[in-house]
């Protein structure tokens, strides 16, 4: 009995050895990567200065151009990311604060992503290979209800998590294996020809008072950068469009530009404005808060 119960030990030690070993391996990749993402360009990167920088979802990505802000002298960009909510958008900002970023501006896309404080685990799992490596964002996941296993099991968010950082992730980061993610400066142009869905309902979204939001706002002002939050474009065939006026109600700070692009025309699916929508929209945007440096 006392030969078994060694060999098992020696089995389990031996197991640990090994996933503590893959962890530091896979690990160590991503610490030597930016070029791929978004979040490892940020969190592998020194103290950068900008004009403006973009935060949101899928409708920041797509929505913000930062060509035509760089036109008129504003160095930008866009670190929108399809599928992020809130949750993602304050801990990138955590992390560029950390890095002594100088930002004038954020512009902050939040208007659906106001109903949920949940993390996007296809977004989420982005930071976790450097967990162990950055206590904001160890102290942003601690509330999560898989924190322990995230945390302490080694090589286990890997294993979760495979599909998003596993092997097939490192190995193409590792090789160096190039994206368009960073291409125009973060913005990613819908510019498919054939329309997707022009229909939505979102009567059962409900904005609430958002923590994340909430945290957002803070680390603005404590940094001095200038926040400027937006809930921008959807189609005309909409159920639901009150969800605006609802979220204002609660956040008047926020500027409802639902409406300033209209148009099936512009739009690659109800949600989302196509290239030429987004340009529309991004000239709204810069002419109404912002002065441009032809006119100082």
């Amino acid at each position: 009995m006392q030969k078994f119960l060694t060999l098992v030990a020696k089995i389990l030690l031996t197991l640990l050895v090994l996933l503590m070993a893959l962890d530091w391996a896979y690990t160590a990749v991503y610490l030597h990567s930016s070029h791929r993402g978004k979040v490892e360009k940020i969190f592998n990167s020194k103290a950068e200065n900008f004009d403006v920088v973009i935060l949101g979802s899928s409708r920041a990505n797509n929505h913000f151009v930062p060509e035509l802000f760089e036109k008129k002298g504003l160095k930008t960009f866009n670190y929108g990311m399809s599928g992020a909510h809130l949750f993602e958008a304050s801990l990138m900002l955590k992390l560029m604060a950390e890095r002594n970023y100088k930002i004038k501006t954020v512009i902050l896309e939040a208007d659906l992503g106001l109903c949920n404080e949940k993390e996007s685990e296809m977004i989420a799992a982005k930071f976790l290979p450097y967990i162990h490596h950055s206590e904001v964002i160890k102290n942003h996941f601690s509330g999560q209800a898989d924190f322990n296993e995230l945390y302490y099991i080694p090589f286990y968010r890997y294993i979760d998590f495979d599909a998003l950082i596993g092997f097939r992730e490192m190995y193409q980061t590792a090789t160096d294996k190039p994206t368009n993610i960073l291409d125009n400066q973060g913005y990613h142009p819908l510019t498919s020809n054939k329309p997707g869905n022009m229909k939505n309902d979102i009567r059962a979204l409900k904005p609430i008072r958002n923590k994340y939001y909430e945290e957002i706002k803070q680390i603005c002002k404590q940094n001095n950068y200038n926040l400027i939050t937006v809930m921008t474009p959807m189609c005309t065939n909409v159920k639901g469009l009150d969800y605006f006026e609802k979220a204002n109600k609660i956040y008047p700070e926020i500027y409802n530009l639902e409406n300033v692009v209209e148009g099936d025309q512009y739009f690659s699916s109800c949600g989302h404005m196509n290239d030429a929508g987004a340009r529309m929209f991004t000239e709204v945007v810069i002419n109404r808060f912002f002065e441009t440096k032809q006119k100082q």
